[in-house]
């Protein structure tokens, strides 16, 4: 039995290397929140720590291009809040899933009544989520895929609305994680592709464009952003197949990410065709793998567009992201026409799980429709965040995965030394410090993900900070610059 007897948190500023673009923001700096969790075990009374972590991403969980920065930070705060209060009032509880379960039915009931999407709601949840599954893992000296394999945590089909197979949920859960996955490297919508992009060079000994990136990484995955203006996008798409073809990357891969740019069908599938027929297009095409999020979340599940992708037989395959809200959602979005959905812990672990097992199911009734389960970023960072978000993404075998917070973050620089030195010692397959800190170690295009599997969730230590409980939480404030 357990019981959830604490939760501390702490958070550190970061700022980001370089702008990041996505959407309707542009991300110069946030907060990053440590989440710790204290669980008494019994029988015993043994006190173990578990943690998470996630940076505090304004204009993502909720697109409002009007809202500023520090109301996002506050509704976002609300949710982490509503979710420790909930979850402390819970006494003992036999197993992970089943106090999931009640946290996922309480927190977006609240959600909803206070106006808050499940997308948001959700993230709440989540971070307690993590931070009681590393718990528990350490209190069992043991990795959580291997709880997972061998049923010490198990989901309960009963709890789930529409369950995914038992066959397809045994295979997920008893999956042995991936040793290694390509990072599909993030072009965003304002990075630089040649030293002649850059207005303001950093000099910070890591790469600043997409040449340089390709260069030093060795990268053969991709995942591009529009903005749904052919006029614009076709002469980028072609700048971008070129570097890549320039750099000799043969059997090279990429993804297109929508950023909810279309408010129907029509459009996006006159612009779709636009892109792919374009002359210089044709080939590179060829190498696509998926489009994400093309439709505001707004509208992406409605029946129209149901009826307008069950329509057109020959789309590609279009996954969702911001529409996955919860765990309704993709059911519902593989019967409108979509292939599949993304998974982000931020998400949540359990609901990945799920939707994984639900995919499969998809995949054995039809195996040639090219059914998708994805992994996607959100600016992860580690020393905890990047690393169970990579735990997961091996134990789903998921054999790439967007990475992009190495790239607009300088490693782990802006957390204390010690924080760093932990990181290379217990993760030195996965970090490296040719510049005196530890940064993201890339080799030809791959991460290595020995010492994440064997991690208790993916990271090996819990970072030492400043915790504060629940009762002492300072609001954060938000960086003036940040768009």
């Amino acid at each position: 039995m357990y019981r959830l007897v604490a939760l501390d948190i702490a958070t550190f500023p970061t700022r980001t290397r370089m702008p990041f673009r996505y959407g309707i923001a542009r991300l110069t700096a946030m907060p990053h929140a440590f989440l710790r969790a204290t669980l008494e075990v019994s029988p015993g009374g043994t006190l173990v720590h578990g943690v998470a972590a996630e940076g505090l991403l304004p204009r993502w969980f909720e697109k409002d291009p009007t809202a500023p920065f520090q109301q996002d930070l506050d509704r976002i705060w609300a949710v982490i809040q509503e979710a420790g209060r909930r979850a402390l009032g819970y006494g003992q509880f036999a197993d992970p899933f089943h106090f999931w379960s009640d946290l996922y039915a309480d927190q977006l009931s609240w959600g909803d009544s206070h106006g808050y999407a499940p997308l948001l709601a959700h993230f709440g949840l989540t971070l307690v989520e993590r931070a009681v599954l590393d718990a528990v893992s350490r209190s069992h000296s043991r990795p959580l895929s291997t709880l997972l394999a061998d049923g010490t945590i198990a989901v309960d089909r009963s709890r789930i609305s529409d369950p995914p197979s038992v066959e397809s949920l045994a295979a997920v859960t008893g999956a042995t994680p991936l040793s290694g996955v390509h990072a599909r490297h993030t072009v965003g919508m304002a990075d630089p592709l040649t030293r002649a992009d850059v207005p303001e060079p950093i000099h910070d000994g890591l790469p600043e464009t997409l040449e340089e990136d390709i260069a030093r990484y060795g990268l053969t995955h991709f995942k591009i952003k529009v903005q749904g203006d052919v006029s614009k996008d076709i002469p980028r798409l072609e700048a971008v197949r070129d570097i890549i073809t320039g750099a000799g990357v043969g059997d090279y891969r990429f993804t297109l990410d929508g950023n909810e740019t279309f408010l129907d069908v029509a459009t996006f599938r006159g612009f779709w065709d636009a892109v792919r027929s374009s002359a210089g297009l044709r080939d590179f095409f060829g190498h696509l793998i998926f489009i994400e999020q093309p439709f505001k979340r707004e509208i992406a599940l409605s029946g129209e567009v149901g009826d307008a992708l069950r329509s057109w037989p020959d789309a590609p395959p279009i996954i969702i992201d911001e529409s996955d809200g919860s765990l309704g959602d993709l059911p519902l979005a593989l019967a409108n026409g979509f292939r599949g959905t993304s998974h982000k812990n931020c998400k949540g672990v359990f609901k990945g799980i799920i939707n994984a097992a639900r995919i499969a199911d998809y995949r054995r009734a039809e195996p040639d429709k090219g059914y998708v389960m994805s992994a996607e970023d959100l600016v992860n960072i580690g020393p905890v965040a990047l690393l169970q978000d990579l735990a997961m993404v091996a134990k789903l075998g998921i054999t790439h995965v967007e990475r992009n917070g190495h790239h607009y973050f300088r490693g782990l620089s802006m957390f204390p030394e010690a924080i760093g030195r932990s990181t290379l010692a217990a993760h030195g397959d996965l970090y490296e410090s040719p510049s005196g800190y530890a940064e993201l170690k890339v080799r030809k295009g791959r991460l290595d993900l020995h010492s994440v599997n064997t991690a208790p969730f993916g990271v090996a230590f819990v970072p030492e900070a400043d915790y504060r409980p629940l009762a002492e939480w300072e609001r954060p404030v938000a960086p003036e610059d940040t768009q």
